[in-house]
């Protein structure tokens, strides 16, 4: 079941600890995960694996013991003041709904729900370096918390795959990112509080190295069910979904919807790993399903499982296949809607975009929006184009194609792990992870473009 397709089913939303559940349940080994948190300081040994039935289906139950703190991480111990009695009251608002476990000092923590305490706690546990703890118990405490900063570069540094890595830091930027943008800091002041770091780090970690394991060619989720109404921290009331999750959807441009129920489904670490894992946003493609695995939320929901399903395909590799090719002529968009708009096709499935230059009527210049989509995805791109551009209408007709399979090879650059897609004779880097690699080296894209074509020739001339 390697290399093949992977798709999410998340009709009960998403969390680390059910994705991870799910990809365990599939079939993926354990020891790739046990080796990956013993690489990064966790320990193999809080992991917590169980079989659990919810509402009549069989899942696995993951959970974290979270005592103790990650092997030799810098802390950084900050003195909490005695409690005053408006701030004595913990939070119950855990994803799943079940009321958090309570620690000795009255602070309501669930691993990998999201969970407030104090001013400053975001969802999931990630906290920024602004801190006026009040305590339940009446007397100072020191917390131990960890800086974002301080947890990249462990993860650099730890003997994990090249893949494990490069999924890894993939998840946690988008919860920094998310939570910078969310409070208005920069993602340097991003610090995550002691319990909530360790569960973070053993969800994306392993959830990383469980990926990796499968190296699946291609992701899909149709979406993600995020819930409504409102929660009760001590920021006051918000809304559901949570502002992190949200958030983290919106860079990705992820596809959510509501889930029908009145809580919170999804959490950021769940958004997180969907916004760094999936590839298309929308049905899983037609072919053979291998394996099906369920990971188990907590929570007893009122109308379905409390589960997410991963399922494994080997798509339909035939001479050829259908693809429906939509277009729209357009003399009236400015070139900044144009922009916008190719963006929002592609977010609604479509495989590619592109614009031609044409001469319409009365000699007009304009342009035609032409995109191809599977057949699954075509009305939500006809959906977008009409939404997003001026046209009053549009045009599809099928295509069939011949489409060479293609796989991911990782390779090790000076800048980093570098993911090369392979077709046939033919190999390239994947442009973001160029892209982001430039970023963090402050080098061109070209430089990190050659580097990891260098490292793929490499491979293949000591094959």
């Amino acid at each position: 079941m390697r290399g093949k397709h992977l798709h999410l089913d998340c009709a009960s939303g998403a969390a680390g600890d059910m994705t991870l559940g799910a990809l365990l349940d599939l079939g993926v080994p354990l020891e790739p995960v046990a080796e990956a948190l013993d690489a990064i300081g966790a320990g193999r040994g809080r992991l917590r694996v169980a079989k659990v039935v919810k509402y009549g289906i069989a899942a696995t139950d993951l959970k974290v013991d979270t005592n103790g703190s990650l092997a030799g991480a810098e802390r950084h111990a900050h003195e909490v003041p005695a409690a005053s009695p408006a701030h004595a009251t913990g939070h119950h608002h855990a994803r799943g709904g079940v009321p958090s476990h309570a620690h000795a000092h009255d602070h309501d923590h669930d691993r990998d729900r999201d969970h407030d305490h104090d001013h400053h706690l975001d969802h999931e546990g990630v906290r920024l370096h602004v801190h006026a703890h009040a305590h339940a118990h009446g007397h100072a405490h020191a917390h131990a918390h960890y800086h974002y900063a301080d947890l990249r570069a462990r993860i650099l540094a730890a003997p994990l795959t090249p893949g494990t890595k490069r999924r890894a830091l993939e998840i946690f930027d988008r919860i920094a990112r998310a939570e910078a943008t969310i409070h208005g800091k920069t993602i340097d002041d991003v610090v995550f509080h002691e319990v909530g770091a360790i569960d973070s780090v053993v969800d994306i970690v392993g959830t990383a190295a469980a990926l990796d394991w499968l190296s699946p060619a291609s992701v899909s989720c149709t979406g993600v069910a995020m819930g409504h109404g409102t929660i009760r921290c001590a920021h006051g009331v918000l809304p559901v979904p949570a502002p992190a999750a949200l958030e983290i959807m919106k860079d990705a441009k992820g596809v959510m919807t509501d889930g029908g129920v009145a809580r919170e489904l999804c959490t950021p670490t769940g958004a997180a790993i969907l916004a760094a894992t999936v590839t298309v946003w929308g049905p899983a493609p037609a072919g053979t399903p291998l394996a099906i695995g369920w990971g188990a939320g907590d929570a007893e929901l009122a109308d379905r499982a409390n589960v997410l399903r991963a399922v494994v395909v080997d798509p339909i590799t035939g001479p050829s296949q259908v693809v429906w090719q939509v277009e729209a002529n357009l003399d009236d968009l400015t070139p900044e809607l144009c922009a916008f708009a190719a963006e929002a096709v592609m977010a609604a499935g479509a495989l590619d975009v592109w614009w031609t230059p044409i001469t319409m009527k009365k000699g007009r210049p304009a342009l035609t929006l032409s995109a191809l989509a599977e057949p699954g995805r075509r009305d939500q791109v006809v959906a977008a184009i009409l939404r997003e551009t001026t046209t009053i209408g549009v045009r599809y007709v099928a295509h069939e194609r011949t489409v060479v399979p293609r796989t991911i090879v990782e390779v090790a650059t000076r800048y980093g792990s570098i993911p090369v897609k392979v077709a046939g004779g033919n190999a390239a880097p994947e442009y973001e992870a160029c892209a982001a690699a430039a970023r963090r080296h402050a080098v061109p894209v070209k430089a990190v473009y050659a580097a990891a074509v260098a490292a793929y020739d490499a491979i293949v001339a000591g094959r």
